[in-house]
């Protein structure tokens, strides 16, 4: 699950994190009154300069006009008017962007150096790892995609965390020279760890990491992201979720307990295990065709939960054909098979279904369905063979 920017500040903020003080408003009248207040907090002598920045879960706001600069509580409140609510498209949103619901103002700043520090997973040693780069900003796809060594990766174990030998080359890394930096750098890189830790976070990102005027660290943006299979143990953390940034599908998908992703192709997908799942979109794409969606109704599916998955694929117009693809193991072949009749009569399913049964009583799963005489079930015992046979039935249902 992601959260937005100022939720991730407030986040670094409980921990010892240096960042800019901002605040957040919805409406334009917020931001005009909350302009005066910060300037008066953080530069009540000088002209101020703020940045109005629209929240949203996804990068790229700069480029894509999401991040405006107010010279006065009325130019504050004028940008504020213009972001709030507008769809902002971004290369990370897709095609349908996603709407801003709040802008975070702070002080802006122009820093010589932005770095990239960040906190996340690395599945090939199942240890987390601190990523690290000296050109950070808007810029890091582009330094990362052209020059993959610009960015540097640093694994250290769950048990003894970031140890200061690993911090000292972060440090170099970043080319922090000062003892002061060094120590900022050393105690922002245990409170991701913190963080990581409290709030089983999946990626800790901040981008950038700058240097003060007076030498020290800051960070000026903040991602966080949390694990969906922890949420269960976080309340407070569940509770920053905004619906208005997620998929409605997914959503509701993931308030039924499916595993779904939705994709662009035709082909609907109902299959039980993430591997597998996985397995079977890319045998559709082999096979000529294009997956609708990842979708794992998992090992112990059920009818309800058979029925929950065909409505989530139903949804979805571009869907043409399916293809279940189901492993009996916990779950018997010959209930799955009562099961999809249930469902589908219940839906009344008119599009084709291309089934693929194996396991515990396939047999008998298989000459449930073969009784059944229903004219969209299509059973077949081979996955090869049913993926090339629902990319044919979704060729001819897009042609009719």
């Amino acid at each position: 699950m992601k959260i937005h920017e100022y939720q991730a500040k407030q986040m670094f903020a409980a921990y010892g994190i240096p960042l800019q003080r901002g605040v957040v408003a919805k409406t334009a009248e917020e931001a005009k009154t909350l302009y005066a207040s910060l300037k008066e907090q953080v530069s009540p002598n000088e002209d101020f300069l703020c940045n109005v920045k629209a929240q949203l879960h996804a990068g790229g706001r700069g480029k894509a006009g999401g991040v405006l600069v107010a010279h006065s509580a009325e130019e504050a409140a004028e940008h504020t008017k213009n972001l709030v609510g507008k769809i902002l498209v971004t290369h990370q949103t897709g095609a349908e962007g996603l709407p801003v619901t709040a802008v975070l103002l702070d002080k802006r700043m122009n820093p010589e150096v932005e770095m990239y520090l960040a906190m996340t997973i690395d599945r090939f040693s199942a240890s987390p790892v601190v990523l690290a780069s000296r050109t950070g900003g808007m810029e890091i796809e582009d330094v990362a995609a052209e020059d993959p060594n610009a960015v540097v990766s640093e694994v250290f174990g769950i048990i003894e965390g970031p140890q200061d030998d690993m911090i000292d080359r972060v440090a170099k890394v970043l080319e922090l020279k000062e003892d002061h930096q060094i120590e900022d750098l050393r105690k922002t890189i245990k409170a991701m760890w913190q963080i990581f830790e409290d709030a089983d976070a999946s990626l800790i990102e901040i981008n950038p990491l700058v240097l003060s005027k007076e030498g020290r660290l800051i960070a000026l943006d903040a991602k966080v992201n949390v694990d969906d299979n922890a949420l269960f143990r976080h309340d407070d953390i569940e509770a920053l979720r905004d619906p208005t940034q997620e998929d409605a599908t997914e959503l509701k998908a993931n308030k039924l307990g499916l595993s779904y992703v939705g994709l662009e192709g035709n082909i609907g997908c109902l299959v039980n295990g993430a591997g597998l799942a996985m397995a079977t979109n890319d045998i559709i794409k082999l096979s000529g065709g294009e997956p609708a969606n990842f979708l794992d109704v998992g090992g112990g599916a059920n009818v309800e939960q058979v029925t929950n998955a065909f409505s989530i694929i139903l949804s979805d117009d571009k869907v043409k054909a399916i293809l279940v693809n189901i492993f009996g193991g916990i779950m018997r072949c010959d209930w799955i098979a009562e099961g999809l009749l249930k469902a589908t009569e219940k839906l009344q399913v008119s599009i084709p279904i291309v089934v693929r049964l194996q396991g515990t009583n396939v047999e008998e799963g298989r000459n449930i369905l073969k009784q059944a005489n229903a004219l969209n079930l299509i059973s077949v015992d081979e996955l090869g063979e049913a993926a090339r046979k629902v990319v044919e039935v979704a060729n001819q249902q897009g042609k009719s």
